[in-house]
């Protein structure tokens, strides 16, 4: 009984947002103004509820700096930054985005910096270095630095002490919501897909085609958020047919509860029951302090890498019992499944990536495991240069080594220096038996040129 009370609860709740958020949806538009605004140095340009025929949102957002195009681009790189007391990492932050990004990619994104703070002296200082370094952004429309002043706020003191946060932390986190809201607002005409990140976040090395891939993994699914990073709504993606109504949800909802907490209630309000996580993480927090009282923050991301494996397109294949539905190709899928063997494990079994192409590879890591349990203790990681075609199914054969598994771990960053030319496929060899099951998280390929084939299939997919 207490369980059925219990979920009773919850679905009520749901209903109660969802008609909220619909009711907010239906109400009859005012007289808003629409337009569209250019970028002018040396005057401020107002854009009055840009989205109004979306949602009834009645709020001024002032571009101070940037080219607003009249074309959609790929996507939106949405950031809100405010005034810390320790520290400022905006600059790092936009700096990343665009020395990790190359210029194809640029021409596909635009980012978009709420400065979120009410210290006009703040707005003024942090405006002034945004377009001293990345004027040549400003100018390209790559970039768009946009205020909302605090009159257009709700209330933002003597709030719901939900959680029992301290009043100013409760203040703190229901105006990042707002902020959030509001920038979600602006956006949702700019691009295709919405990528909401902090200000004190560093990237990898051509995240935008690495989310295509993904985004081109997911097929027809349908989906409401795929997540680049495991930290908070650091690399949330969005679709941006979703962005009205997920601004209208944060705003509605904006003095309940952190603004992480909101969005996992958002997808699976819209029916998107589980997380989908692409994994290595893309995005990497760096700030040292928060920007809620400026204390310390050890926050990271360990499954972050600077440069993303590619993993060409391959066919995997195992003799190793497979449990249940954890099969072979999960261990090279970019995701959070994984592969998972059943013993007894001996030295005849093998896991084998046969690249649909020979690949010319630079760098191998394999990762196997769960907290210390079921890892692979004994393996060769070889390569093989030549396919043999048999009855049944595409072999290898010419095999060089590349090395060992240690504690269920393998990463060999220069594999040129082993393995010049181009191979066929990949072996995981088992060397010895053992008598526990085994799951293989991770096998990554980095290939030669990698960003130059990332970028030849965008371009050939525009």
């Amino acid at each position: 009984m207490r369980c059925y009370l219990k979920k009773s609860g919850l679905v009520g709740v749901g209903l109660f947002i969802l008609t909220s958020v619909y009711i907010y949806m239906q109400r009859p538009e005012s007289g808003a103004v629409k337009g569209s605004v250019s970028w002018i140095w040396d005057s401020e340009t107002w854009v009055e509820d840009l989205q109004s025929h979306y949602l009834h949102f009645n709020v001024s957002i002032k571009v101070l700096a940037g080219d607003l195009q009249q074309s959609k681009k790929y996507l939106t790189v949405g950031l809100s930054s405010v005034k810390r007391k320790k520290g400022s990492y905006i600059q790092d932050t936009l700096r990343s985005i665009f020395t990790e990004s190359s210029e194809e990619e640029l021409d596909q994104m635009v980012v978009v910096v709420l400065l979120a703070d009410f210290d006009v002296s703040w707005i003024r200082e942090t405006l002034q270095k945004i377009t001293d370094e990345f004027y040549l952004h400003l100018s390209k429309g790559q970039l768009l630095v946009i205020h909302v002043n605090e009159e257009n706020y709700p209330p933002l003191t003597g709030l719901k002490r939900n959680f029992n946060d301290a009043p100013d932390r409760v203040s703190f986190r229901s105006k990042q919501n707002v902020d959030y809201s509001f920038l979600l607002h602006f956006s949702c005409n700019l691009s295709q897909y919405y990528i909401m990140l902090e200000d004190d976040v560093r990237c990898s090395k051509n995240f935008l085609s690495s989310m295509r891939e993904h985004i081109l993994s997911v097929g027809n699914s349908k989906w409401v958020t795929l997540e680049f990073s495991k930290l908070g709504y650091i690399g949330k993606l969005y679709q941006s047919k979703d962005l009205p109504i997920l601004a209208r949800f944060l705003y509605n909802f904006y003095q309940e509860m952190p603004c992480d907490f909101l969005l996992s209630h958002f997808h699976r309000l819209l029916m998107q029951d589980k997380v989908i996580r692409f994994r290595p993480s893309l995005f990497q927090h760096m700030g040292t302090y928060s920007s809620f009282r400026g204390t310390y923050n050890r926050l990271k991301d360990e499954e972050f890498v600077e440069e993303v494996a590619d993993n060409p397109p391959a066919d995997i294949r195992t003799n190793i019992e497979t449990f249940e539905t954890n099969t072979a190709e999960k261990a090279y899928s970019q995701n959070l499944d994984y592969f998972w063997g059943v013993s007894p494990i001996g030295s005849e079994n093998y896991f084998l990536v046969v690249f649909h192409e020979p690949v010319l590879i630079s760098r191998v890591q394999i990762r196997t495991g769960s907290d210390g349990k079921d890892q692979l203790l004994s393996a060769d990681v070889e390569l093989g240069k030549t396919l043999v075609k048999t009855e049944s199914a595409v072999d290898c054969s010419g095999f060089h080594a590349l090395g060992s598994l240690q504690n269920g771990q393998f990463n060999e960053p220069d594999v040129q220096k082993r393995v010049p030319a181009t191979v066929a496929c990949l072996r995981i060899r088992v060397t010895a038996p053992q008598p526990d099951w085994v799951i293989i998280n991770r096998i990554q390929v980095w290939t030669v040129n990698a960003e130059k084939n990332f970028m030849r299939k965008a371009v050939l997919r525009k």
